[in-house]
Order: C-alpha cells, then sequence, then structure tokens
C-alpha cells in the first residue's frame, strides 16, 4: 500500500533503531510524492548530517543520468562500486542513492547487480524511480520496494486526463447499458492505442540516437542487444501506462465505494458529482462488485499472453455496464 514520505521515512527510522533495516530500497512514485525528501531524510539519519547537505557529505555517493541520451551508464556504477568499497570517511555509514533508476542501461544494471548483491558492510542503496516497471527483474528482486503516494494536486499525463474526461463524457451522454458499455471499451482501447503510439515513437527517437552514437564505435551485437533492449523497454512503458489508465477506472469505484462510507470522494475529484449519484442509485455490494471486475481485470492483463481487446471489453462491461456479465 503507497505510503506518505513522512510516514514511510519513520518506519524506515524505527527499522534501523531495531537493526533491520535492508541493504537495499526501491522507492518508487510519482512526481510530488516525496521520493527525494525521503531519500535524503533517511540519509541525513543514517550520517547525522541535514538532509540539505546529505549529497556533499563525503560518504554520500549519488548517481543521475548525465550523458545525452539521458542514460546510467556502466562507467558511473564502476565508479560507485569503487567508492563504496573504500572506508568510510567518518567511520560510520556509507550511503548510495540512484535517481531515476530506471534509466540505467543494461549494461551497467548487471555490473551493479553484485553490489546489490553483496554490498560492502554498513552500506545502504537507496534507487529511486518513478517508473520502477522499466527495470530490470533482477534489479528489483534484491531490493525492498517503498511505494509513495502522491501528495498535494495530482500530476496527471495526458492519457490519464483523457481517461477522466471519457468517465465523466461516459455518465454525461449515455447510458450504464450493454450499448453504452461497449461505447466506453471502445473509446478506452482508442486512448490505449494513442498512448502506445506516443511511447513508441519516443523510443524510436531515442534509439537511433543512441544507433548513430555509438555505430562507429562498438560491436555490431552490442547494438542488437541495444536494439532488443529498446523493444523491452518500449513495452515496459506501454504496459506502465495502461497499468495507469486502468488505476483511473479502479479509483472511479473506489470513490464510490468512499461516497457510501460517507467519506469525500478524493482519487478522481474532476468525476466527483457522477461517483456520488452512483453512491446513491448502488448497493454497496454492487460498487463493490465493479471495483473488483477492474482488479481482476488488471491482473489477467498481466499474466500475458491475454487477448487484450477482448480482456479489456469484458473488463470494463462488467465495471460500466448494467449487471455482472458470465
Amino acid at each position: 500500500m503507497p505510503l506518505a514520505a513522512s510516514d514511510a521515512l519513520d518506519l524506515l527510522i524505527q527499522a534501523h533503531q531495531h537493526n533491520r533495516l535492508a541493504h537495499a530500497f526501491l522507492v518508487t512514485g510519482a512526481k510530488g510524492s516525496g521520493k527525494r525528501q525521503l531519500a535524503l531524510g533517511l540519509t541525513s539519519h543514517l550520517l547525522g548530517c541535514t538532509p540539505e547537505t546529505a549529497l556533499t557529505h563525503p560518504d554520500v555517493h549519488s548517481l543521475a543520468p548525465e550523458s545525452k541520451s539521458r542514460k546510467l551508464v556502466i562507467e558511473q556504477f564502476r565508479e560507485l562500486e569503487n567508492a563504496l568499497r573504500m572506508h568510510a570517511h567518518r567511520g560510520g555509514h556509507k550511503v548510495a542513492i540512484v535517481f531515476e533508476a530506471d534509466r540505467m542501461m543494461p549494461q551497467a544494471a548487471n555490473a551493479f547487480l553484485k553490489t546489490l548483491e553483496e554490498p560492502p558492510k554498513n552500506t545502504h542503496i537507496l534507487l529511486l524511480s518513478e517508473h520502477p516497471e522499466q527495470l530490470l527483474e533482477t534489479i528489483l528482486s534484491r531490493c525492498v520496494t517503498v511505494h509513495l503516494r502522491s501528495t498535494g494536486k495530482l500530476e496527471r499525463s495526458q492519457q490519464e486526463a483523457a481517461v477522466a474526461e471519457l468517465l465523466c463524457r461516459f455518465y454525461e451522454t449515455r447510458k450504464a447499458d450493454l450499448q453504452g458499455g461497449l461505447w466506453l471499451a471502445q473509446q478506452f482501447q482508442q486512448l490505449l492505442g494513442s498512448a502506445k503510439a506516443t511511447i513508441q515513437s519516443v523510443a524510436a527517437a531515442a534509439f537511433k540516437a543512441e544507433e548513430k552514437q555509438y555505430k562507429q564505435t562498438v560491436d555490431p551485437k552490442w547494438l542488437e542487444q541495444l536494439e532488443e533492449t529498446h523493444d523491452a523497454r518500449t513495452e515496459a512503458a506501454y504496459v506502465g501506462e495502461r497499468t495507469r489508465m486502468l488505476e483511473l477506472l479502479e479509483a472511479f469505484w473506489t470513490d464510490v465505494l468512499l461516497l457510501q462510507h460517507e467519506q469525500p470522494a478524493r482519487h478522481l475529484p474532476e468525476c466527483a458529482q457522477h461517483a456520488e449519484r452512483l453512491a446513491n442509485d448502488l448497493d454497496h455490494d454492487d460498487a463493490l462488485r465493479r471495483v473488483l471486475s477492474i482488479t481482476d481485470m488488471r491482473s489477467h492483463l498481466s499474466m500475458g499472453g491475454v487477448n487484450e481487446p477482448l480482456a479489456l471489453e469484458h473488463g470494463i462491461l462488467n465495471a460500466f455496464g448494467p449487471s455482472v456479465l458470465k
């Protein structure tokens, strides 16, 4: 369950006080969720400095994308590994912070694995990522994930904003019947198609730039691996965007449930009036069933090898149609 950054920091400090702090954490969350603040707060606790001066402490080693392609490259991690093998300047902890960790090149990630598996004594590693689905599974499996929730005004992507607008338009212009549900499913799939085309276009441009940069200097086989990596990351980026868009459908029905328990709708304020009407019109079991239908659809899609259009149509009809479809 996503935590506020302050709550997550308190838990990590308590873990350290009880000698139970893990050596590697993946801190995830959207922009504005407090990933950086959490990392600097924990670092200041471990090293006895202030968050404002943490990055200048001699026992703090941080990485961020610096190359023209905005990637984290293997040379950076080799330097980091060498620094972490040295004794702490002040005889205590050492902390490594990797900003935008999802931008690791495959060679960099593979080189970093040994450090994650066998970190030097009193060393803690913090990976910060807005898009953890783009990280290699071998990296994910070696870290304890801390998922932060956003605070303040939500920063929606263009596609996420389009989903919220689509839901409002659905309840303003259509009926929650079979025909209306099919219309909503088709419109949602069009938004997904648009998102996928954008992701592929950006990825293709990035690959073309990297191919031009490295073509004259590296083994052709490495370029083939680079292309395969780009294809995998493009697919991962699409899956991540699809997940976020589906989460908005789920969030809409969560707001309905909140309203039924006399709590305010806080996930999709744009659609609050429609959620309030449904909270009054539907019984609790029906509203809960609709939430679970979206959850089940997300789980089904994540398994892979699934007919995406069919799964989306069935799930959306279950959630936004008149009754459960068998």
